[in-house]
């Protein structure tokens, strides 16, 4: 009996320091605490993004002068999302546009409404969950961001214009958020998608980043897909970019800077490379993370452009 009540407890303990290590895991990969909403304008931590500190907040100080609406809608799951509506004229192609991994429309996308006008579109810049004005503590890395990406489609066409042609816009992990959303199938209006630095799935990235922290990936991530299933209340390989592309035939356009640390640039010529649809790519050389259309507007712009002409909407740039 003494040995069974050894065994038992030892076994208690490895579930104990198990069950707290996903805790850890969730804190560190997926929570996101409530954030109070303030009229300071952030700009993405990290030294490659001093450089352009007054361009970028010049961006939001304009986009906040700017004529817009504030909408809200209700995911799959009950949460209320926010967004900002930027109407460039009435009837004009819509970009759906969506941020990266804990960071918010404004900030993230900053620069994003001024593109979107130059090249005739509206753009509807929003809150993922967890961030922003947004509900929620658990961001998924793009896996119930993608449905609520659907329901925005859904919101555009119910509240805005039925008629409307949808282009779906993601930076980051809203790079692979909308990626994933195409890949569960989306209503006609969507004629395109702008993925710019995305990743090829949630596993691949999470390892990179462990494995960054030097420690050991294969070991660790287990835990944090536990974590996602315990804490989070998800399933972190339901969906993946690389696996959605094959699952989707809209045209994709792919945008990536070749000096990313954080995503590497081989992310998206992987996710470009697998994909069998309409697709462009361009790569910046010396551009960092979410950097291409900071160190290369004109090229970004023109390639966008040819984008909308290769798709069937008739795309100019507008000076």
């Amino acid at each position: 009996m003494t040995a069974f009540w050894i065994i038992v407890g030892v076994a208690a303990g490895v579930a104990a320091i198990l069950l707290v290590g996903t805790y850890i895991c969730f804190l560190l990969a997926f929570y996101s605490k409530k954030r109070v909403p303030s009229d300071e304008y952030t700009i993405p931590q990290g030294e490659i993004y001093e450089p352009y500190r007054d361009v970028m907040i010049g961006w939001m100080k304009e986009a906040r002068s700017m004529p817009h609406k504030e909408y809200s809608t209700v995911s799959f799951d009950g949460l209320t999302l926010f967004g900002k509506y930027y109407e460039y004229k009435k009837g004009a192609p819509i970009e759906l546009m969506m941020h990266g991994y804990r960071g918010e429309g404004e900030r993230d996308l900053c620069g994003g409404v001024q593109r979107a006008f130059s090249l005739g579109r509206s753009a509807l810049v929003i809150d993922q969950r967890g961030c922003g004005k947004s509900d929620g503590n658990v961001i998924t890395f793009g896996i119930n961001e993608s449905r609520d990406c659907l329901t925005w489609v859904d919101f555009i066409i119910n509240n805005i214009d039925k008629e409307a042609k949808i282009i779906l816009t993601g930076i980051s992990m809203g790079a692979a958020t909308v990626i994933m959303a195409a890949g569960r199938g989306t209503p006609t209006n969507v004629i395109g998608v702008l993925a710019d630095c995305g990743y090829t799935s949630a596993k691949e990235i999470i390892k990179k980043v462990i494995r960054d922290m030097k420690l050991p990936a294969d070991l660790l991530y287990p835990l944090v897909k536990a974590a996602a299933r315990l804490w989070g209340g998800f399933d972190l390989e339901e969906i993946s970019p690389i696996d959605a592309l094959q699952k989707t035939e809209l045209p994709i356009c792919f945008f990536h800077g070749e000096d990313d640390a954080f995503v590497p640039c081989e992310m998206s010529v992987r996710n470009h490379d697998s994909y069998g649809g309409k697709k462009m790519i361009l790569t910046v050389k010396g551009a960092g993370h979410g950097l291409c259309y900071m160190l290369a507007p004109n090229e970004y712009l023109q390639t966008f452009a040819d984008f909308g002409n290769m798709i069937g909407l008739p795309t100019e740039i507008k000076k």
